[in-house]
């Protein structure tokens, strides 16, 4: 069976999670895929496994944003190699604290039999603890 090369996984996955379709964006992750956040903040880590990575991480960043403020992502470069596609995008929104957020976040993704099996996300982490972690 042909799988979608890894620059239409991902592209996929993007344009689901800032479309809202969430089930839809996490059905692409395989089911022990990991997800590594940069820096010392309390959500650095390698996140394994679609529970992890959309319960607890994704959902506790989430938590961070206001009821009316929370985050547009905005998919704005794909590069794809064989199994790795790096996706460049912006995350605006408000913080529960009322503070502006607006990050440009790069993620090197790798794909394997069309499923996300890991990611390496890059951003900055001080913007990140001044606003949503303030």
């Amino acid at each position: 069976m042909q799988h979608p090369d890894a620059r239409t996984v991902v592209t996929d996955y993007v344009t689901l999670l800032a479309a809202g379709e969430r089930e839809a964006a996490i059905a692409l992750f395989a089911e022990d895929a990991t997800w590594s956040y940069p820096g010392d903040l309390a959500l650095s880590r390698t996140w394994r496994g679609k529970q992890e990575i959309f319960g607890d991480f994704l959902g506790r960043i989430g938590a961070l944003f206001a009821a009316d403020g929370l985050p547009v992502i905005t998919l704005t470069h794909v590069l794809a190699d064989g199994p790795q596609a790096v996706a460049e995008w912006t995350t605006v929104g408000t913080a529960a604290n009322g503070a502006a957020y607006e990050n440009h976040c790069l993620g090197v993704f790798t794909v394997t039999d069309g499923l996300i099996t890991a990611v390496r996300e890059y951003l900055d982490t001080d913007h990140v603890a001044r606003t949503l972690l303030a």
